[in-house]
Protein backbone atom coordinates (compact mmCIF):
# COMPACT_ATOMS: atom_id res chain seq x y z
CA UNK A 1 0.00 0.00 0.00
CA UNK A 2 2.70 2.64 0.89
CA UNK A 3 4.44 1.66 -2.65
CA UNK A 4 0.82 2.63 -4.19
CA UNK A 5 0.68 6.03 -2.57
CA UNK A 6 3.97 6.83 -3.23
CA UNK A 7 3.49 5.77 -6.69
CA UNK A 8 -0.04 7.00 -7.19
CA UNK A 9 -1.38 3.89 -8.09
CA UNK A 10 -3.28 3.12 -5.29
CA UNK A 11 -6.26 2.17 -7.43
CA UNK A 12 -4.90 -0.21 -9.49
CA UNK A 13 -3.67 -1.92 -5.63
CA UNK A 14 -7.56 -1.67 -4.31
CA UNK A 15 -8.55 -3.11 -7.34
CA UNK A 16 -6.39 -6.26 -7.38
CA UNK A 17 -7.16 -6.54 -3.62
CA UNK A 18 -11.06 -7.04 -4.26
CA UNK A 19 -10.23 -8.97 -7.32
CA UNK A 20 -8.15 -11.57 -5.30
CA UNK A 21 -10.74 -11.37 -2.64
CA UNK A 22 -13.22 -12.47 -4.96
CA UNK A 23 -11.17 -15.30 -6.63
CA UNK A 24 -10.19 -16.84 -3.35
CA UNK A 25 -13.92 -17.07 -2.40
CA UNK A 26 -14.56 -19.05 -5.48
CA UNK A 27 -11.49 -21.19 -4.83
CA UNK A 28 -12.72 -21.90 -1.29
CA UNK A 29 -16.47 -22.86 -2.90
CA UNK A 30 -14.42 -25.22 -5.25
CA UNK A 31 -12.55 -27.23 -2.45
CA UNK A 32 -15.28 -27.22 -0.35
CA UNK A 33 -16.50 -29.07 -3.11
CA UNK A 34 -13.91 -31.25 -4.06
CA UNK A 35 -13.21 -32.26 -0.22
CA UNK A 36 -16.80 -32.55 0.99
CA UNK A 37 -17.27 -35.27 -2.01
CA UNK A 38 -14.35 -37.02 -1.69
CA UNK A 39 -14.22 -37.23 1.85
CA UNK A 40 -18.31 -38.92 1.34
CA UNK A 41 -16.60 -41.24 -0.82
CA UNK A 42 -14.31 -42.35 1.84
CA UNK A 43 -17.14 -42.42 4.33
CA UNK A 44 -18.83 -44.42 1.70
CA UNK A 45 -15.90 -46.95 1.64
CA UNK A 46 -15.52 -46.84 5.50
CA UNK A 47 -19.04 -48.08 6.20
CA UNK A 48 -18.96 -50.49 3.44
CA UNK A 49 -16.09 -52.15 4.89
CA UNK A 50 -13.21 -51.77 2.28
CA UNK A 51 -11.44 -49.70 4.17
CA UNK A 52 -10.95 -52.66 6.55
CA UNK A 53 -10.38 -54.48 3.79
CA UNK A 54 -7.66 -51.93 2.45
CA UNK A 55 -6.18 -52.00 6.37
CA UNK A 56 -5.97 -55.71 6.25
CA UNK A 57 -4.44 -55.82 2.69
CA UNK A 58 -1.81 -52.82 3.55
CA UNK A 59 -1.12 -55.36 6.90
CA UNK A 60 2.61 -56.09 5.21
CA UNK A 61 3.70 -52.57 4.87
CA UNK A 62 2.72 -51.41 7.76
CA UNK A 63 4.65 -54.49 9.67
CA UNK A 64 7.52 -53.31 7.65
CA UNK A 65 7.03 -49.75 8.15
CA UNK A 66 6.62 -49.96 12.00
CA UNK A 67 8.30 -52.97 13.16
CA UNK A 68 7.92 -52.87 16.91
CA UNK A 69 3.91 -52.25 16.55
CA UNK A 70 2.34 -54.69 17.71
CA UNK A 71 -0.42 -56.55 15.59
CA UNK A 72 -2.97 -55.82 17.89
CA UNK A 73 -2.60 -51.97 17.98
CA UNK A 74 -5.25 -49.25 17.12
CA UNK A 75 -2.35 -47.31 15.65
CA UNK A 76 -2.76 -49.83 12.89
CA UNK A 77 -5.97 -49.09 11.20
CA UNK A 78 -5.81 -45.12 11.64
CA UNK A 79 -1.87 -45.53 9.91
CA UNK A 80 -3.67 -47.88 6.81
CA UNK A 81 -6.89 -44.96 7.12
CA UNK A 82 -4.40 -42.31 6.29
CA UNK A 83 -2.10 -43.90 4.10
CA UNK A 84 -4.82 -44.66 1.78
CA UNK A 85 -6.10 -41.27 2.41
CA UNK A 86 -3.23 -39.98 1.33
CA UNK A 87 -2.60 -42.15 -1.88
CA UNK A 88 -6.13 -41.47 -2.98
CA UNK A 89 -4.99 -37.81 -2.76
CA UNK A 90 -7.79 -37.23 -0.19
CA UNK A 91 -5.15 -34.98 2.40
CA UNK A 92 -7.94 -33.12 3.94
CA UNK A 93 -9.71 -36.46 4.76
CA UNK A 94 -6.70 -38.02 6.08
CA UNK A 95 -6.09 -35.70 8.86
CA UNK A 96 -8.41 -36.84 11.25
CA UNK A 97 -6.90 -40.78 11.00
CA UNK A 98 -3.56 -39.37 11.26
CA UNK A 99 -4.34 -37.46 14.69
CA UNK A 100 -5.95 -40.47 15.41
CA UNK A 101 -3.04 -42.39 14.81
CA UNK A 102 -0.54 -40.24 16.81
CA UNK A 103 -3.13 -40.35 19.41
CA UNK A 104 -2.71 -44.20 19.70
CA UNK A 105 0.98 -44.53 19.24
CA UNK A 106 1.60 -41.85 22.28
CA UNK A 107 -0.72 -43.88 24.08
CA UNK A 108 1.59 -47.07 22.88
CA UNK A 109 4.52 -45.43 24.80
CA UNK A 110 2.69 -44.41 27.79
CA UNK A 111 2.45 -48.46 27.91
CA UNK A 112 5.90 -49.17 27.09
CA UNK A 113 6.79 -46.35 30.32
CA UNK A 114 8.55 -43.93 27.97
CA UNK A 115 6.27 -41.25 28.98
CA UNK A 116 3.44 -39.68 31.24
CA UNK A 117 0.41 -38.40 29.20
CA UNK A 118 0.88 -34.70 29.57
CA UNK A 119 5.03 -34.76 30.13
CA UNK A 120 6.42 -32.15 29.10
CA UNK A 121 9.59 -32.62 26.95
CA UNK A 122 8.20 -35.72 25.20
CA UNK A 123 10.41 -37.17 22.48
CA UNK A 124 8.49 -38.68 19.56
CA UNK A 125 8.83 -42.77 19.38
CA UNK A 126 10.72 -44.13 16.14
CA UNK A 127 6.58 -45.55 14.86
CA UNK A 128 5.79 -41.64 15.43
CA UNK A 129 8.46 -40.15 13.63
CA UNK A 130 8.12 -42.87 10.54
CA UNK A 131 4.55 -42.64 10.75
CA UNK A 132 5.04 -38.52 10.16
CA UNK A 133 7.77 -38.42 7.78
CA UNK A 134 5.85 -40.92 5.62
CA UNK A 135 2.64 -39.03 6.00
CA UNK A 136 4.72 -35.64 4.47
CA UNK A 137 6.02 -37.59 1.92
CA UNK A 138 2.17 -38.38 0.63
CA UNK A 139 2.70 -41.07 -2.14
CA UNK A 140 -0.41 -40.03 -4.21
CA UNK A 141 -1.76 -41.81 -7.72
CA UNK A 142 -4.45 -39.03 -7.74
CA UNK A 143 -3.44 -35.78 -7.16
CA UNK A 144 -7.15 -34.78 -6.21
CA UNK A 145 -6.44 -31.14 -4.61
CA UNK A 146 -3.88 -30.24 -8.24
CA UNK A 147 -6.44 -31.69 -10.19
CA UNK A 148 -9.22 -29.39 -8.42
CA UNK A 149 -6.72 -26.33 -8.66
CA UNK A 150 -5.82 -26.51 -12.51
CA UNK A 151 -9.48 -26.86 -13.16
CA UNK A 152 -10.76 -24.03 -11.23
CA UNK A 153 -7.95 -21.90 -13.02
CA UNK A 154 -8.49 -22.94 -16.71
CA UNK A 155 -6.59 -25.61 -17.10
CA UNK A 156 -7.17 -27.40 -20.69
CA UNK A 157 -6.09 -30.73 -19.27
CA UNK A 158 -5.95 -30.70 -15.20
CA UNK A 159 -5.83 -34.50 -15.46
CA UNK A 160 -2.23 -34.02 -17.22
CA UNK A 161 -0.66 -34.07 -13.21
CA UNK A 162 -1.20 -37.49 -12.88
CA UNK A 163 1.42 -39.16 -13.64
CA UNK A 164 4.29 -36.23 -13.04
CA UNK A 165 2.28 -36.43 -9.43
CA UNK A 166 2.75 -40.10 -9.29
CA UNK A 167 6.20 -40.08 -10.01
CA UNK A 168 7.38 -36.93 -7.26
CA UNK A 169 5.45 -38.69 -4.70
CA UNK A 170 6.83 -42.05 -5.32
CA UNK A 171 10.21 -40.51 -5.15
CA UNK A 172 9.36 -38.92 -1.95
CA UNK A 173 8.00 -41.72 -0.59
CA UNK A 174 10.97 -43.92 -1.46
CA UNK A 175 12.96 -41.73 -0.43
CA UNK A 176 11.36 -41.38 3.01
CA UNK A 177 10.99 -45.23 3.68
CA UNK A 178 14.95 -45.32 3.08
CA UNK A 179 15.43 -43.08 5.51
CA UNK A 180 13.46 -44.14 8.31
CA UNK A 181 14.80 -48.06 7.40
CA UNK A 182 18.33 -46.55 7.83
CA UNK A 183 17.42 -44.33 11.13
CA UNK A 184 16.27 -47.77 12.66
CA UNK A 185 19.13 -49.68 11.61
CA UNK A 186 21.52 -46.64 13.17
CA UNK A 187 19.19 -46.42 16.64
CA UNK A 188 19.59 -50.08 16.69
CA UNK A 189 23.06 -50.23 16.32
CA UNK A 190 23.69 -47.92 18.95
Amino acid sequence: MLTGIITGTMGEISNGAVDSAKEAISLCITMLGVVGMWSGVMKIAERAGLVEVWADKAGPVISFLFPRLPKDSPARKYIAVNFIANILGLGWAATPAGLKAMEELGKLEEERGNYTAGQEGMTASNEMCTFLIINISSLQLIPINMIAYRSEYGSVNPGMIIAPGFAATLASTIAAVLFCWLMNISRRSV
